[in-house]
């Protein structure tokens, strides 16, 4: 399990919202009031890569480091998600963009 010390400062964003609840939030014009690596997942979902990368970039630990892979991955830019993925402490993902995104949400919103 990967360290989440961006949840720390503000739990009650987004706290007790399952994967499900934070899907249906998708359609929306704007994300929910939760993390700001939540609302990096919630870009990336709404094919907002840039919104998601500017806020990922920032977050200089474990959890931002691999929420930084995905995007690479979702980018197609597979060194640079090595490069984070070890930054992550996670292994270089291989299930589906999809299946990936729903792990690391689900792991986000675990930790708040």
């Amino acid at each position: 399990m990967v360290r989440l010390d961006h949840a720390r400062p503000d739990r009650t964003r987004g706290a007790n919202m399952t994967v499900e609840e934070f899907r249906a939030t998708l359609p929306g014009l704007e994300p929910p009031a939760v993390t700001p690596l939540l609302r990096a997942m919630w870009y990336a979902a709404n094919g907002k890569w840039d919104d998601a990368h500017r806020i990922a970039q920032d977050i200089n630990d474990r959890a931002g480091a691999w929420v930084h892979a995905h995007l690479h991955r979702v980018e197609g830019d597979l060194g640079n998600a090595r490069y984070w993925y070890k930054h992550a402490a996670q292994a270089e993902a291989t299930e589906s963009i999809e299946a990936e995104w729903e792990r690391i949400v689900t792991e986000l919103l675990r930790s708040l």
